[in-house]
């Protein structure tokens, strides 16, 4: 089963990445239940979160549940067995030269993958995304047979890529689309009406190599679920408190000018940013998180899940409200990207590092500039 236009990830609900309240676990396996439910087919999961425990509440919440009638995507990539958490940065990509080397590749990601299959009690995934890949995971041919005999042995039926955590990538993904176009059927990038940039920039060649994409963060952390207020409080730790100060006022201003458009067509502010993403060629699904605010006006986390279920199947933004949304949302400059970048001169963190000539020469033919 491929994947469908709405899907559900294992972030949400607080209890692997922090926003909002953290769900109690009983709470966080009936969203997902409540998911399925309302309608929503494609489930997403990373082994890492929790160190495999999303994948087991996963598992417990589609436990009986018809495995034909529903799609399952993994992603392995964070080595949580033998590496050592390293503060912000998380856990060490298994491809780090501290753990392993090229030859035992291959091995790590089978034993990932299998140990990922059975706490989510199943055989198969439908789509297995690398995980947060460093430049090793983006170039080598050894991680990429790798994951080529995965789907060989039949333990997905798809492979995929999916960038991060942060945003950024862009010219890493169209190179690695360039260099195996032919093992990759999904990239999971970050895109929404107010983040257009940088990702905007890597679609057509994603839609020239045949990659289609999931795109993740349509909800651009939370404003788009419309409970958000200028001047909310957040709870200490939750991931937006690093966001610059303001945001949450300055986003709700440029939303209120792409309202005319969202009116026009009857949508939500979440199915607005859903339909907006899909109105680009190349993302054929969304993945907002879904998270239960802090405060008493807040909506009920299953409330959205159930609002974004019933997205409208045939709604499709013209090339002129797509362009025009992009000018209100345009973001161009507004981060510092991840990925390659003329900053480094040289490897400091597993999601940074040097740009390359190659990479310059590839923005070249894109039309996409030489200052990155």
């Amino acid at each position: 089963m491929d994947l469908t236009t709405t899907a559900y990830g294992t972030w949400s609900g607080g209890r692997f990445m922090h926003f909002g309240e953290t769900l109690p676990e009983e709470r966080f396996v009936s969203c997902i239940t409540t998911a399925y439910e309302a309608g929503i087919r494609t489930f997403v999961t990373a082994d890492v979160y929790g160190n495999g425990k999303a994948d087991e509440l996963l598992g417990q919440a589609l436990k009986g549940v018809d495995r034909e009638s529903y799609c399952l995507v993994g992603m392995v990539g964070h080595d949580f067995y033998d590496g050592q958490r390293q503060g912000n940065q998380g856990y060490p990509r298994f491809t780090s030269a501290d753990l392993r080397g090229p030859d035992a590749y291959a091995d790590y990601l089978n034993t990932a993958t299998t140990r990922s299959l059975e706490r989510c009690g199943t055989d198969r995934f439908d789509l297995l995304m690398l995980h947060n890949p460093d430049e090793t995971g983006f170039t080598s041919e050894v991680v990429w047979e790798g994951l080529r005999s995965l789907k060989d042995q039949g333990m997905t039926d798809r492979l995929g890529i999916a960038p991060g955590p942060a945003n950024g990538f862009v010219l890493d993904v169209i190179d690695c689309c360039e260099r195996f176009g032919e093992l990759i059927d999904w990239a999971m990038l970050i895109l929404n009406p107010l983040e257009p940039w940088p990702v905007g920039l890597a679609l057509p060649a994603c839609e020239k190599h045949g990659v289609k994409v999931l795109t993740r963060v349509v909800d651009h952390g939370g404003l788009f679920h419309g409970d958000l207020t200028d001047g909310h409080v957040f709870k200490p730790g939750d991931h937006r408190t690093f966001r610059p100060q303001g945001w949450v006022g300055h986003g709700m201003e440029k939303i209120a000018n792409m309202l005319p458009v969202a009116d026009k067509h009857g949508l939500s502010l979440l199915e607005f940013a859903a339909i907006w993403n899909l109105s680009h060629p190349a993302v054929e699904s969304v993945v907002p998180t879904f998270m239960q605010e802090v405060g008493d006006g807040a909506r009920p986390i299953e409330e959205k899940i159930r609002e974004f279920a019933k997205l409208p199947a045939n709604v499709r933004l013209s090339e002129d409200e797509v362009a025009e949304i992009r000018r209100i949302g345009d973001n161009t400059g507004c981060m510092m990207l991840k990925g390659a970048s003329k900053r480094h001169a040289e490897h400091l963190r597993p999601d940074e590092w040097p740009m390359r000539p190659d990479l310059l020469d590839l923005a070249g033919r894109y039309g996409l500039g030489s200052e990155w």
